[in-house]
């Protein structure tokens, strides 16, 4: 039972270690968000005409090119420098060139500023700041701040809510958006809810391979790469599921055999015991208080080893749940609910015997 609540506990932190990770604002809308990715520049050189074919298809709401897929940051860059800032502070900041639709088809939450635009030819040279950006730079007053790389200067035109692109379990990176010169290594699209997504796709498939013919058409949904940013914990979590379950498992079969032994032990004592007026819950406890003291000396072994290993487990993670006393209390009275059903099944059936039967038990 040590190693079962051990293993409760350790299920039940990986599990809202998940789900804490799961419930994390993203920064925007991953529904009916399709990517695919490029290996030439024929969309690119034709964008304009792709772009009015898909819309005219119906199926897709906009379209967007950038140079890093939305569940991950592929560039990075340093040496910016701006008004302010300490000579002595390292900057690394995340890149992503993207076409003037980005913002509209991903569905960024802006806090201050605007998006880019076509009708301002200096767009060409902004830029679009995240506010984890914002914050290490440390800009009171981001819209229209000027950042120097080398000798070119460029505005920040709008601050956008943190978008979570790389690890769900770790901090957001300070990253830079801007209008990419250079065709996108990805181009996205936003479905219209109206259609099915298969009824959709099979509408953009013919109008993808007109413009690009050299491109295979495999598309992935947004939410479903997000979703795999999961699957090592959930793993884990699975699998911590699987061997609580057989230790608790093998733990009741030893209950059940060694209430039976005591109660075959005791058969005569039983007798007497319930000759002389004790009853049912009388035995009933009589049996069952020894495993039940079990339970709770291997609660007070196991809630601080597993507290140990799964608080260094989280250590791991700057995004992180915390471990809450009911956690311990869960797993603890779990195991004692589950102890007390498998050891009253015996201690009730000893305890109903006819006491004749049982007195006369060699």
């Amino acid at each position: 039972f040590t190693v079962s609540v051990t293993l409760i506990i350790g299920t039940i932190i990986v599990y809202r270690q998940i789900q804490h990770a799961k419930n994390r604002p993203i920064g925007y809308d991953r529904e009916g968000l399709v990517s695919v990715q490029m290996n030439t520049a024929d969309i690119h050189d034709h964008y304009q005409a792709f772009r009015s074919d898909l819309i005219k298809t119906g199926a897709v709401l906009e379209i967007a090119e950038s140079y890093s897929p939305l569940t991950g940051v592929w560039s990075n860059n340093s040496g910016y420098d701006w008004e302010g800032k300490d000579p002595n502070l390292q900057d690394d900041f995340g890149n992503i060139g993207v076409s003037h639709e980005y913002g509209k088809t991903v569905g960024w939450q802006f806090k201050y500023g605007r998006d880019f635009s076509r009708a301002f030819a200096t767009d060409s040279t902004s830029f679009v700041l995240n506010e984890s950006a914002v914050k290490f730079m440390g800009l009171k007053n981001p819209v229209g701040a000027i950042v120097r790389i080398g000798t070119e200067q460029h505005k920040v035109v709008g601050v956008i809510k943190d978008v979570l692109m790389s690890s769900p379990y770790e901090p957001v990176k300070p990253t830079i958006f801007y209008l990419a010169a250079f065709a996108g290594d990805f181009v996205h699209f936003r479905l219209k809810p109206q259609l099915s997504a298969p009824d959709a796709l099979k509408r953009i498939e013919p109008i993808f391979r007109k413009y690009s013919p050299g491109t295979p058409f495999d598309y992935k949904f947004v939410d479903q790469e997000f979703a795999k940013k999961f699957d090592g914990e959930e793993r884990i979590g699975k699998l911590s599921g699987v061997f609580a379950s057989l230790a608790i498992f093998i733990s009741c079969l030893g209950l059940f055999g060694l209430t039976s032994f005591m109660a075959e032990q005791r058969t005569k004592e039983i007798g007497v015991r319930k000759v002389l007026g004790a009853s049912v819950f009388n035995l009933w406890q009589l049996l069952s208080k020894d495993f039940v003291r079990l339970v709770i000396i291997s609660f007070l072994i196991s809630a601080p080893v597993a507290g140990y290993f799964m608080k260094n487990w989280l250590q791991k993670y700057d995004y992180r749940t915390e471990l809450s006393w009911w956690i311990f209390a869960v797993a603890g009275l779990g195991a004692l609910v589950i102890t007390v059903l498998t050891v009253s099944f015996q201690a009730i059936k000893a305890a109903t015997a006819n006491p004749v039967k049982s007195l006369r038990t060699e």
